[in-house]
């Protein structure tokens, strides 16, 4: 299916995912929103499809946050809507079942911060910039930001972006702990390859296991998750994928997992 403003290809048991519109830096409009929301329901429901990768068009930009010549001209009401369907884009990402990992290069403000906290790894540009402007346009983060930037880095680092709005270089998104992987600009494609190559070769239920594990254990008490963890291990034993990962290991071999 062809998207208005995004491509996406194929490499495979992954799928990229590029926000395509360069000449915006990538912003996001509601149009965008809402293509992107179809194509991660799309990528959910593929079992061809075991890792997604997230990206912007050319080298300035992953998403410089949304369209504000678009959000000028909202009402309360228009405003209220845009949000939601920003949070909503997110939390597909977030609760997609497989990994996604966001190739971050250039610009990663607001909404597109936004977008790279919702994905569950964040491959990163030493160019690249985060931050949480919102504050200068007189308003806050309205697709989840301050809360999982309060969940990601801690309330220090969340009050600081967002009541500041000054952009961070990719070192300090590092070792705030917004980026897992950080690699010269002309290694990002081999990085974020090699990483997407490696999420691809895992067990596919044991992997949607740890995601709703984690995102679980996030939100619940240390018992709640506990237990949670010791419910999604013991499913697992029902899997033909870790009959095969058990026997790959005691034959020595390489285990091809297949998601039953």
């Amino acid at each position: 299916m062809a998207y208005r403003n995004l491509e996406i290809a194929h490499r495979g048991a992954v799928r990229t995912i590029t926000v395509n519109r360069p000449d915006k830096l990538n912003a996001l409009n509601r149009d965008t929103l809402n293509k992107l929301t179809l194509a991660f329901a799309q990528a959910a429901q593929d079992d061809a499809v075991r890792v997604v990768v997230l990206a912007g068009a050319g080298e300035k930009a992953f998403v410089a946050g949304a369209d504000i010549a678009e959000m000028h001209g909202y009402s309360t009401v228009q405003a209220q809507a845009f949000s939601r369907a920003g949070q909503r884009l997110a939390s597909a990402i977030e609760r997609l079942g497989k990994p996604v990992i966001a190739r971050v290069q250039g610009f990663a403000l607001g909404g597109g911060m936004e977008l790279a906290m919702a994905c569950h790894l964040r491959v990163a540009s030493e160019k690249a910039k985060f931050g949480q402007p919102e504050i200068n346009l007189g308003l806050i983060p309205g697709f989840g930001g301050t809360q999982r930037l309060l969940r990601l880095a801690g309330r220090a680092a969340a009050l600081e972006l967002c009541l500041t709005g000054a952009p961070v270089s990719a070192q300090r998104a590092y070792e705030l702990g917004l980026v897992n992987r950080l690699v010269p600009p002309e290694a990002l494609d081999e990085a974020v390859n090699a990483l997407a190559d490696q999420l691809a070769a895992t067990a596919p239920l044991a992997a949607a296991g740890v995601l709703d594990a984690v995102l679980t254990g996030g939100e619940a008490t240390l018992d709640q998750g506990l237990e949670f963890e010791t419910q999604t291990f013991a499913l697992l034993f029902a899997t033909g994928d870790m009959r095969e990962g058990t026997a790959a290991f005691m034959e020595k071999r390489k285990a091809a997992f297949k998601g039953e």
